[in-house]
């Protein structure tokens, strides 16, 4: 079956996500693609130059699979001399209905954008299938919609979110574990935490590092890695931790390749996070595959991934982390890995597989008739 896989943001693990199915798929995969950059700009024209790549391409897919970071039906306009009524299923890696936008976005205050999150809605309303990154990025795009399309005129027409819903599948992220096992954890006295995130306002780094400036001026020893990317202006608390914190830190900024990320990882102990935003969290699940211990806010697709005592309500963060710190040969016991082995690609990408070949063939249908009588 050939498959053609439409990623106008490719980066990060987006690239990521493209590139291992396409490595693991049992099928030919061919993507299209633009770089990782303007992510308004993508949503708004990258189905231009998509387009253009596929005609150009000559590519005949059996079916198309395609993120929500474009404008679907503008790609299927500008492709109907050549597009056949292929089948479409649309990946949600995140939606802007339910993304908080930055309160200094200038798009925010005059409510420019309710565009973009319409441009999801009405392509998950045009696929054939829709497939979500986890079961509470599902549920909160399927509650919040009734609310955003009230906000329009009249035609709201609410009964298009039961046929969204009704096409709508669960579809994890697939990793590709570390391909070694690194030094052992327990081979360092001190604890070591590690921060993995996008230096963004939505994952939280204001909460994490004052909780560490705490914890430090309380005496607690621990070591810190702090790797990941920022896009555009970076949260100004990164500055303050990176001289506070100096000289307890181990490594500072970009990981040049994924050996140096996963060789990073696997020198942590703990994870935790105090984001506020994450429809799946693959860095959460990719430190988890290195063997890092993790400390989850008990809300977002958090409780999918770990057992209950990984998790915290929120106000107890500090706490936690001190007593994870404190009791850091028992961390060291446990077995992370073994919670996400389930996100692997060698069992991932056979689940992707099947269910694109019922897309292509119809056989969805049939199953989601069955499944709505019963």
């Amino acid at each position: 079956m050939k498959i053609l896989l439409v990623e106008a943001f490719y980066g990060g693990s987006h690239q990521l996500w493209a590139d291992a199915f396409q490595e693991n798929s049992q099928h030919e995969v061919k993507i299209l693609h633009l770089p990782a950059r303007h992510w308004k700009w993508r949503m708004h024209g990258g189905a231009i130059q998509l387009a253009k790549q596929w005609q150009e391409s000559g590519f005949e897919p059996e079916v198309i699979l395609i993120t929500d970071m474009i404008d679907l039906n503008l790609f299927i306009s500008l492709s109907r001399s050549w597009y056949k009524d292929v089948p479409i299923v649309l990946y949600m890696h995140e939606n802007q209905i339910t993304y908080p936008w930055s309160p200094e976005d200038e798009d925010v205050p005059q409510r420019r954008d309710r565009h973009y999150g319409f441009i999801n809605y009405a392509s998950a309303l045009s696929a054939d299938e829709v497939w979500f990154n986890s079961a509470y990025h599902k549920r909160s795009f399927l509650e919040e919609l009734p609310h955003f399309l009230r906000v329009f005129p009249d035609y709201r027409d609410l009964s298009t979110v039961k046929e969204i819903e009704r096409k709508s599948q669960v579809m994890q992220v697939g990793i590709t574990p570390p391909p070694f096992e690194g030094s052992p954890k327990n081979s360092r006295q001190l604890a070591s935490l590690v921060w993995n995130h996008r230096w963004e306002y939505d994952k939280g780094p204001e909460p994490f590092f004052q909780t560490l400036f705490s914890l430090a001026d309380q005496g607690l020893a621990f070591e810190l890695i702090v790797v990941g990317e920022a896009y555009g202006r970076r949260p100004e608390i990164f500055a303050e931790a990176k001289e506070r914190l100096g000289e307890r830190i181990l490594h500072w900024g970009y990981a040049e390749s994924r050996t140096d990320y996963w060789d990073l990882l696997q020198r942590a102990d703990i994870a935790p996070t105090t984001a506020w935003h994450d429809f799946f969290g693959v860095s959460v699940v990719e430190a988890m595959a290195a063997g890092c211990y993790p400390l989850l806010p008990n809300r977002l697709a958090y409780p999918e991934h770990v057992p209950s005592h990984c998790l915290y309500e929120d106000g107890s963060f500090g706490e936690r982390l001190a007593d994870l710190i404190k009791r850091i040969a028992w961390v060291r016991e446990q077995s992370p890995k073994e919670w996400v082995q389930k996100y692997h690609w060698t069992d991932l990408a056979p689940r992707y597989d099947r269910r694109l070949a019922m897309v292509a063939t119809g056989d969805h249908l049939a199953w989601r008739d069955f499944s709505k009588g019963h």
